[in-house]
């Protein structure tokens, strides 16, 4: 018989949950940068291993909301631990437990959740002798069907992980094909990749306030080349600026990275066209929130 096994990858901003589900699934699905609050929604990867189909739900990290979207943000989260059949709860190794991380792994294991900790950047440690007291700690507040250490980054220990979910399927009929790995519009991945470019390129006050629009993506007719549109949108003029750059440049250099990215992703030539808008304070807005694909309400 085969086997499913849903499972929400959830944890505090920046430990490295969309890392992990790109590893497991072996695709780029989802964007990564050291900018907090990266993911904004729920982004599904799936992985199929022999008779067994593991279908994963990354969310985004656990903050404090300060805006309409960060609410909508940590909606997600709570909605995803529910109706599942496991959690993998992510920490980066070098940083305490905070108690809004520990809140939500005991109304987890009160629901009676297996809930696999993963224990990241271990590449970070001094020396693996200062995990054991950390895992000693975090077992005696929380119980967990696994607590495994890993280096995401180095792609060390995430074959353990999978092992330890597939223990968890159970005897199903597979949801998706076999030869999917994500349920994301073309569209809505596009427009991640652009997205994480910018993430990586602009300073720290302006990623945060920056959404991206796919308009338009097709295929000609006449030629092996993949024309996409997108839109760049802003908070701010001066974010404009920022984004736009010096002649152009910083514009040109996100484009051109993305570009790159992307004709990898769909192994097609792409001839990427953006363009910067600004839509004030649109994080606080129900509706431009929900026209940018950032609410499932």
């Amino acid at each position: 018989m085969p086997r499913t096994c849903f499972v929400t990858i959830a944890g505090r901003t920046n430990a490295g949950k969309s890392s992990l589900l790109n590893a497991i699934v072996g695709e780029k699905i989802a964007s990564v940068s050291d900018k907090p609050q990266t993911t904004r929604t729920r982004i599904t990867g799936i992985r199929n291993i022999d008779d067994c189909q593991l279908v994963f739900f990354d969310t985004p990290g656990l903050h404090k909301p300060v805006n309409k979207l960060s609410e909508h943000m940590l909606d997600t989260v709570k909605e995803s631990v529910s109706d599942i059949d496991a959690v993998v709860f992510m920490m980066d190794c070098t940083r305490k437990i905070t108690p809004q991380e520990l809140d939500l792994i005991k109304s987890m294991n009160k629901s009676k959740m297996p809930v696999i900790l993963v224990l990241n950047k271990i590449d970070l440690l001094r020396s693996m002798d200062n995990i054991a007291p950390l895992i000693a700690s975090l077992t005696s507040q929380a119980e967990f069907q696994a607590v495994i250490p890993v280096s995401i980054k180095e792609n060390n220990g995430v074959d353990i992980v999978i092992d330890e979910i597939m223990k968890l399927a159970e005897e199903s009929p597979h949801y998706f094909p076999e030869d999917m790995i994500t349920d994301q519009p073309e569209k809505v991945l596009a427009a991640e990749m652009i997205r994480e470019k910018l993430l990586n390129l602009l300073k720290d006050e302006v990623p945060h306030g920056i959404a991206v629009g796919v308009e338009e993506m097709k295929e000609r007719e006449d030629k092996d080349i993949l024309d996409i549109s997108a839109v760049i949108y802003c908070e701010k003029d001066s974010h404009k600026g920022i984004v736009i750059g010096k002649g152009g440049s910083m514009l040109k250099k996100a484009s051109t990275e993305a570009r790159i990215e992307l004709e990898d992703f769909f192994q097609i030539k792409v001839n990427l066209k953006c363009w910067v808008k600004v839509k004030e304070d649109w994080r606080n807005r129900e509706n431009l929130i929900r026209s940018f694909g950032l609410s499932e309400k």
